[in-house]
Formats: C-alpha cells, sequence, structure tokens
C-alpha cells in the first residue's frame, strides 16, 4: 500500500478504458501502482443485465464513437469474468489494492469470492437503485457511494438501504419507510461512519465550475467518510477537494486520452496521475493537525520576531515601573507584552540598565 494512515486514498479509477483488452487493463494497472495510487479500480457487469437492447448512448459516449446503442457499446467494454482474477493477482503483486465496481449482485458475489475484494463501491447510476445497494450491502462489505445526478434525500435513502442491509436479516422484508426509519437509527451512525460517500457530476468532462465541492461539507456532517469522485479535466478540482475534506479521490486513468471510448477524454494519462498523487500526498501534508500550537519550524524564531518586556531607562531598585520606563521590544527574551498591564506600578526589585529584559 502507498498510503499512509493520515493521507488520503487515491483511487485511479482504470474503468471501461481497458476497451475489453485484458492486456491494456494490466498496463493499466502496472501505470496505477508506478503512478504512485493505493487503488486501481474497474467496472464488473453483465452487458445484457444492465441494459435492454434498445437503450441509447449518452450524448458524450455518441461523441466518442461510441454509436446509438449502450447494448453495442457494453459488449464491446465487457471482461469475461476469468479475467478478474489475472487483474487482481496483478494488482497484488504491484503492490496497490483491487477495487471493481459490480453492477450486479452476482458480479458482486462473484469479486468478493474470487478475487478477495473486500469493498464494494456503486456507481452513481445505481445510487437509487435501492434493490441491488440492499443485495450489496447484506454482503458485509464496507461500501463506496458515489452520488452523481442525486437529491440529497436520494443520498439518505442510499444510505437508509445500507444501514437496513447490514442491521436486518435477509428475509425481513424492505420497504423506503423502513430503509428511512433505519438511517435514523443509533446503530446506522456505525455503520454509515464507514461509508465513503463521494460527491460526484456525472458529465465526461464535468465543468469545474458546477463541481460543487461545498457538498463534502454536507456529506462530513452526515457522519459519513466523505470522497470526491472527479470527472473534471486536470487535477485542480481533486486537490482542492482534498483540501475541503475529502478522504478518497477516485480520477480516470487512461493510457491514452485520444482513443476513442466513453471515459478517455476525462481521464488523466499516467505521468498525470503521477502529478495527481504527488500533489495529494503534498495536500495531505499541509493539512496537517487541526491543533493550533507553535510547529517545529517556526520555534525558533520566536525569540526573534516576539516582542519581550525590556527596560527603555535606567531603573533602580524601588523605582515605579511605568509606560516610561519599560516597553515591549524585540529583545530575543523578557516578559510577554502582556504582563505590561501587571507590572505597571510595581516596585522595582533590583537594578535595570536599557535593554535588560524585565521578567515577572
Amino acid at each position: 500500500m502507498n498510503q499512509t494512515a493520515a493521507s488520503c486514498e487515491i483511487i485511479a479509477e482504470a474503468g471501461v478504458n481497458h476497451d475489453g483488452d485484458l492486456d491494456e487493463a494490466l498496463r493499466l494497472v502496472a501505470a496505477a501502482a508506478t503512478a504512485g495510487a493505493d487503488t486501481v479500480k474497474f467496472q464488473t457487469f453483465d452487458p445484457d443485465e444492465l441494459a435492454t437492447a434498445s437503450a441509447p448512448t449518452a450524448a458524450y459516449q455518441a461523441e466518442a464513437g461510441e454509436g446509438a446503442e449502450q447494448a453495442t457499446m457494453l459488449r464491446r467494454l465487457a471482461l469475461p469474468l476469468s479475467a478478474w482474477k489475472r487483474i487482481a493477482r496483478e494488482t497484488e503483486a504491484c503492490g496497490i489494492r483491487f477495487l471493481s465496481t459490480p453492477f450486479d449482485a452476482a458480479s458482486a458475489r462473484f469479486l468478493i469470492d474470487e478475487t478477495g475484494m473486500d469493498r464494494i463501491k456503486v456507481g452513481s447510476g445505481e445510487l437509487t437503485n435501492l434493490p441491488l445497494l440492499l443485495d450489496l450491502a447484506r454482503l458485509g462489505r464496507p461500501m463506496l457511494l458515489s452520488t452523481g445526478m442525486a437529491t440529497i434525500q436520494e443520498v439518505r435513502d442510499a444510505l437508509g438501504t445500507v444501514a437496513f442491509g447490514w442491521l436486518t436479516e435477509a428475509n425481513e422484508r424492505p420497504s423506503l419507510e423502513a430503509v428511512r426509519h433505519a438511517y435514523e437509527t443509533p446503530e446506522a451512525k456505525t455503520i454509515l461512519g464507514r461509508t465513503v460517500v463521494m460527491q460526484c457530476v456525472t458529465a465526461y468532462p464535468a465543468p469545474h465550475d458546477q463541481a460543487n465541492l461545498r457538498v463534502l461539507d454536507t456529506y462530513a456532517a452526515l457522519g459519513v467518510v466523505p470522497g470526491y469522485s472527479d470527472h473534471t479535466l486536470g487535477t485542480d478540482t481533486a486537490l482542492a477537494a482534498i483540501a475541503r475534506g475529502a478522504r478518497v479521490i477516485e480520477k480516470h486513468l487512461t493510457m491514452d486520452r485520444t482513443r476513442p471510448g466513453p471515459d478517455h477524454k476525462a481521464s488523466l494519462e499516467p505521468v498525470e496521475m503521477a502529478v495527481l498523487v504527488r500533489g495529494a500526498r503534498r495536500v495531505t501534508q499541509m493539512l496537517g493537525s487541526e491543533i493550533k500550537a507553535p510547529v517545529e519550524a517556526e520555534v525558533g524564531n520566536m525569540a526573534v520576531a516576539r516582542r519581550g518586556l525590556v527596560a527603555i531607562r535606567e531603573i533602580r531598585a524601588g523605582d515605579s515601573l511605568s509606560t516610561e520606563n519599560i516597553a515591549p521590544q524585540r529583545a530575543g527574551g523578557g516578559a510577554p507584552p502582556s504582563a505590561l498591564w501587571d507590572l505597571i506600578g510595581r516596585t522595582a526589585k533590583r537594578d535595570y540598565n536599557v535593554g535588560d529584559w524585565i521578567e515577572t
């Protein structure tokens, strides 16, 4: 693992940028690891289960050369189930984590049982598919939820479904009322505290001025782990999200942004992914501690930059201290300036020359 306990997890979202080619998927794994990402993520789906034969492609998908039908595009981009074990093994060998978004419960069970995947990522398009969310939650793995296109109530309902799945027996009948009740229970707080909820804008690329990173504050207030799935161009938005409190960043990775395909255009190439990772580590270091106290780099400058109380005239023992004979100056020592108020009117206990430190 490249991630430390105090850092933000960087997920290199290979997604379907392998274009249905296992060798390309393995190249993406290696590129993610070389770039320093913590996790590489793909998408696992059954094309025939995911979309009907007549489902249209999105405008950005059609513009990327995918034609008019989703089913045709999905079949081109799908990898056989046998490929995922090979990809997971290669990911482990590279020293990073494997993750793949399942679009159906059978794919999720396969990924858990056959690759050892220990988390479940849910894409934005499935956030309102509460029956699927319930099936996934009942697999008992920590979850990451992307929330593109969602309202806050839809996010709460998704979280309630996750809580309901963890807290109830498999034979308990779900309902919208039941999942909303589950969301409000004290027991749900523990479950949701380890659930990652990712702000996301489902556009490829997403406009920078619609990133709405303040939503991260809203998610933090829900008691979940805030994250950001970034579809904007470049790395600025992702780095800003870390500064805003994102604990997980997901960013698409491609070997070549000029290739035809639905997600290449909104992806980073390997060199750019490395830039993002380095930037993310720096931002995380910059965030530091929420405790305000002098840090190591500045301690040595305190005596030089701060003022202390000194004698500005000769003072003899028994003289009365006043602003006529003591004042705050940079002198490398002396009582803090705030002590001036208490010292005024007191009697000097000894002689002071000009420039001598005044102590309390």
